[in-house]
């Protein structure tokens, strides 16, 4: 049996679904080539159109005794077609199902994913009103009065916003509750109501990421600000007694350095712009490689190297091998007890941790083909031998980021290894040698720390699996 619509043929149907694909993708406020996707009135009530489009092609389905064929047929061309590792993954879900609500999902996409400039909102808000107006101009000649009645009726709905006391009011969640509740029936009766409806939604979102930043804002605070409670204070009286006897001056200095590093790691992870860059890495790399590399193809283009733009993509790629224990990686940050242990001891147990994972042959494996592993190839590609590029990281990054059973590893660890020789010749990171001090207080030995912190004293970090 298989296809059957009088008017449209299935391969017909897929090209359409296709340009659909097309305008909800621009509806992100970008072209492909990365300029703005210029979106005024006009623009707008197409993209509705296409919505009402494939909503009257289900519609006419329904009336038929073939309709289970034929959205079949349509599902199987839509798999193949999303399956495309070329296909946007935030469109991957798209099927019969969505598209017979198509115009829900022109709303959803400029509403949400359209910047809301307000040259976008007024063309998103005169488009839905005049296509209301239009459709009951045809049924009823008095369409203004109906229509402002329509919007009285859906003003007394919205009453509530302004009831109770403040802490109601602005609640995000108010603003939700109304939307999927109270106005969820209305909604389907014009474009108006709709529109409100995913107004309201996108608004309480915007409410619940500005509370997460203040908040976040106030974390990052206190712990840039809780280094001299923890070494004035607490560290005084937890470590400057050992056995009875005061310590000395430079085992409270070591404590010192301990805490200003730990400080300084908690402080990069919990930082805004850092939540924002892991954020993008997990949209970005839970694409298909073809599609995350495009995007980092782009990148280079526009790089002409330029070592700071360079140093963002390499702490992105960093970034995206440690989104799913990001938590994890904090809290172990954040729970590690000080310890006494002199750098060289440390980076000897590093290396010993080294040469205990190159013999796993399963892990290894298994990292090899593993979205990490392909991440980390990248990152190795980028850096064309030159190690001393990820001396533009923190050091914190680099050691939670990169597995111990990963080559980039080794190739880090070999590097600071060479730092550490006096007769090397490579560009240092520290003029510990050449002023002839011993390395206590330096970005080298800050690194060793990293590296002993998140994988000899954090193991139970990289047992969770590798994501594939």
């Amino acid at each position: 049996m298989g296809w059957k619509h009088p008017d449209v043929s299935l391969e017909e149907m897929v090209n359409l679904v296709k340009g659909f694909a097309d305008i909800l993708i621009l509806a992100s406020g970008y072209q492909s080539s990365g300029l703005l996707a210029h979106w005024d009135q006009q623009n707008v009530t197409k993209a509705f159109q296409w919505g009402v489009f494939f909503e009257h092609v289900f519609k006419s389905f329904s009336c038929s005794e073939d309709y289970d064929e034929s959205v079949e047929e349509l599902d199987k061309a839509l798999s193949v077609i999303v399956a495309d590792a070329s296909f946007p993954q935030g469109l991957a879900k798209l099927s019969s199902a969505t598209l017979s609500r198509a115009r829900d999902i022109v709303l959803e996409q400029l509403v949400h994913s359209l910047p809301l400039r307000d040259s976008n909102l007024r063309a998103l808000l005169c488009s839905t009103v005049q296509m209301d107006l239009d459709v009951l101009s045809r049924e009823d000649p008095g369409r203004l009065s109906r229509y402002l009645d329509t919007l009285s009726l859906q003003n007394t709905s919205l009453d509530s916003l302004h009831d109770g006391d403040c802490s109601e009011k602005f609640s995000p969640f108010n603003h939700a509750d109304i939307a999927n509740n109270e106005i969820e029936e209305r909604g389907k009766q014009n474009g108006t109501s709709s529109c409100i409806q995913e107004l309201l939604k996108r608004q309480s979102a915007v409410s619940c990421i500005f509370s997460a930043e203040k908040s976040l804002a106030v974390i990052s605070k206190a712990v840039s600000s809780s280094q001299l409670t923890w070494c004035d204070q607490s560290i005084a009286r937890e470590h400057l007694t050992h056995d009875g006897a005061s310590r000395n001056t430079d085992q409270l200095d070591e404590v010192r350095i301990w805490y200003r590093w730990k400080t300084r790691s908690l402080t990069y992870f919990v930082d805004k712009r850092t939540i924002r860059l892991v954020s993008g890495a997990s949209m970005i790399f839970a694409a298909s490689q073809t599609q995350w590399l495009q995007v980092f193809e782009r990148l280079n283009m526009s790089e002409e190297r330029n070592l700071g733009r360079l140093s963002d993509k390499i702490e992105l790629l960093l970034l995206g091998c440690v989104t799913r224990r990001w938590s994890s990686v904090i809290k172990h940050l954040q729970s590690v007890s000080c310890d006494s242990f002199a750098s060289s001891q440390r980076f000897s147990e590093v290396c010993n941790l080294l040469s205990e994972r190159s013999q796993n042959l399963v892990l290894k494996e298994k990292m090899v083909h593993s979205k990490e592993g392909r991440i980390l190839d990248h990152l190795m590609n980028i850096l064309d031998g030159q190690v001393r590029l990820l001396w533009m990281v923190p050091p914190a990054l680099s050691a939670a980021a990169i597995p111990s059973w990963s080559p980039l590893f080794r190739f880090y660890v070999s590097q600071i290894e060479i730092q550490l020789k006096e007769d090397s010749p490579m560009l240092r990171c520290c003029s510990c040698t050449q002023e002839r001090k011993e390395h206590k207080d330096c970005e080298l030995t800050e690194r060793i720390w990293c590296l002993h912190i998140f994988h000899v004293r954090g193991p139970q970090l990289w047992l969770g699996g590798i994501d594939e």
